[in-house]
């Protein structure tokens, strides 16, 4: 017996149990049942009394709902409308005990923690071809710079996932930004004969980001409902595009100004510590789940590790949307890290810059350019996915991961054409990367919402953490190693010249287009679970639909007038 749940009359047993197999679940006329042992149940007293209950098999969390559930599609229950209450700003602030104003501000504090940890990430993209010069490495080491990170990253994310479930989330946050700050700082010191203690610093600065990805979004969850939620991770996730662009730009002209490429590097740290003195003044911890549920219920409480493991896997809109994802990481992860030094030699190959050669200083001119297109891009594509997704939520409930499918198939031909156009025109090369950026950059805040509303606050943190491991491992922690790998192994069968530089670098990035189509069909395929899944989670929210695990030994019974659940031992049937 694995758990039971209370309902009225044998509906509550799976659909087409017969009678006889039903009465086989209900306590026999003279049994007892906690309290009342010893008492027969008064002939025709109703089996769906509290005086006189009987037990039917909890559902599978993999099964619809239960016959006779109020507000579900067939149901003989009292009607309630398909979607579930959403409070106003006034009950909001009731369930949270933060005004609108705070919860805005926490939102404020949180996009510019999330605009710095991107800026820093994408900082050492922007001075690249300084750092293989400074160290004397080439393309397959330099992709190991970004690869060792977001290695770190990926590994520590569970950890925090964990942790953010279950404990105060603003510690956390506070401790793990400040510690990557220091370790930030320290790395902008490094001698050129220890490229090995730069990989190390960078591995360990994932320790901040891993604390900071995986909760930031469940406050905003528990924080805001409905299409307010949508609009502030819309805002949050505005910060990705924005503040990768901002790196690029922030690497090359504090390069620039400064004269040495070191100094990139101790921008962030300083903006680090007025993080984490915003967050400890700012940023208050909310209940978990409150806001989706009605006040009168009692919390949701935290499963095991391996229950919360086991649920994530069966649920399909997860899974399919994670790796959906993991398609955007593995592009932007390539992108990112070699866009720049793409087009600084496609300029070289029209005639259009010098080399870089050693001793020199590289031209930043590419980063800026890019830097600044990543920006408006990620604006542009972050913004059109929330509001086209928005616009057709309402007549078709499948519209988040259509939209993601759209951005990704849609921008795989256009990354495809500004590769294959990059030797004839460097003009055209940006246009293409535009709008290939655009879409895909759709899928940002629709990925996270997505996650929000087919998971349950409880478990939350610990989704965030495996879609990022999932992605990462799979993504952008291989794929600039990999795009630099094949292009040294490229370049090996060609005779050393400026061009064969370009041509290896141009073929290995073209891998790119054929994984965002792959992306692309992942997100068709969440779109086949994606109602059911959403529909799951709300009940289970609501309470209507509880979880009936291998260790779950408990059945549900009816006391002072709610059902509870006790242990097996404790019930004689």
């Amino acid at each position: 017996m694995t758990g039971f749940k209370q309902h009225g009359g044998c509906r509550g047993a799976a659909p087409g149990l017969s009678d006889s197999k039903c009465s086989g679940l209900l306590p026999r006329v003279g049994s007892s049942v906690g309290p009342e042992r010893g008492r027969a149940r008064p002939p025709g007293t109703m089996a769906g009394s509290d005086t006189a209950p009987f037990l039917s098999q909890a559902d599978d969390p993999d099964d619809g709902p239960v016959p006779g559930t109020p507000g579900l599609p067939g149901s003989t229950g009292n009607p309630k409308s398909e979607e579930p209450e959403v409070p106003d700003q006034e009950g909001l602030q009731r369930i949270t005990g933060l005004s609108p104003g705070r919860s805005a501000l926490i939102v404020a504090v949180l996009c510019y923690i999330n605009l710095l940890n991107y800026m820093d990430r994408f900082t050492v993209a922007g001075v690249l071809p300084d750092i293989e010069q400074f160290f004397n490495i080439g393309d397959s080491s330099s992709g190991l710079i970004q690869t060792v990170f977001i290695s770190s990253y990926m590994v520590l994310a569970p950890v925090f996932g964990y942790l953010g479930d279950r404990y105060n989330r603003k510690y956390l946050m506070c401790g793990g930004i400040a510690f990557w700050s220091l370790v930030t700082l320290g790395s902008s010191f490094i001698p050129g004969e220890h490229f090995w203690l730069l990989l190390l610093t960078r591995g360990l600065v994932g320790v901040g980001e891993a604390s900071y990805s995986t909760i930031a979004p469940t406050l905003i969850a528990d924080l805001f409902v409905a299409d307010q939620r949508s609009r502030m991770l819309s805002i949050f996730y505005f910060a990705i595009p924005v503040g990768s662009g901002l790196g690029y730009i922030a690497g090359s002209k504090v390069k620039d100004m400064a004269g040495d490429w070191h100094w990139a590097l101790r921008v962030t740290p300083g903006l680090g510590v007025v993080a984490v003195l915003l967050l400890f003044l700012v940023v208050r911890e909310p209940p978990r789940g409150a806001v989706e549920r009605h006040s009168d219920l009692p919390p949701l409480n935290p499963t095991s590790w391996w229950a919360d493991l086991r649920a994530l896997a069966r649920n399909p809109s997860f899974v399919l949307s994670s790796l959906g994802f993991t398609a955007v990481a593995f592009v932007t992860g390539s992108l990112a890290l070699w866009a720049p030094a793409f087009l600084l030699r496609s300029r070289v190959v029209l005639g259009e810059t010098p080399p870089c050669l050693p001793g020199d200083s590289c031209s930043s001119s590419d980063s800026l350019i890019f830097g600044l297109i990543t920006c408006l891009t990620g604006v542009l594509g972050v913004g059109l996915g929330v509001e086209i997704s928005r616009r057709l939520r309402h007549s078709n409930p499948r519209a988040d991961p259509l939209v993601c499918a759209t951005g990704l198939l849609g921008s795989a031909p256009f990354l495809f054409l500004s590769l294959a156009c990059a030797r004839g025109s460097i003009v055209a090369t940006y246009i293409f990367i535009f709008i290939g950026e655009t879409l895909l950059s759709m899928n940002w805040a629709i990925v996270a919402d997505i996650l929000l509303y087919v998971v349950i606050p409880t478990r939350r943190s610990t989704a965030e953490a495996f879609q990022i491991v999932l992605s990462h491992l799979l993504g952008d922690a291989g794929s600039p190693y990999l795009i630099g790998l094949i292009s040294d192994r490229l370049r090996r069968n060609w005779p050393p010249s400026f061009l064969s530089e370009f041509r290896a670098l141009q073929f290995s990035l073209m891998l790119c287009a054929f994984v965002g189509a792959l992306g692309g069909a992942a997100f068709l395929g969440t779109a086949i679970f994606i109602e059911a899944d959403r529909r799951r989670a709300q009940l289970h929210v609501q309470g209507l639909l509880h979880e009936a695990g291998s260790t779950d030994d408990r059945i549900v019974v009816p006391q002072r007038g709610r059902s509870t659940r006790v242990p097996v031992a404790s019930v004689l049937i």
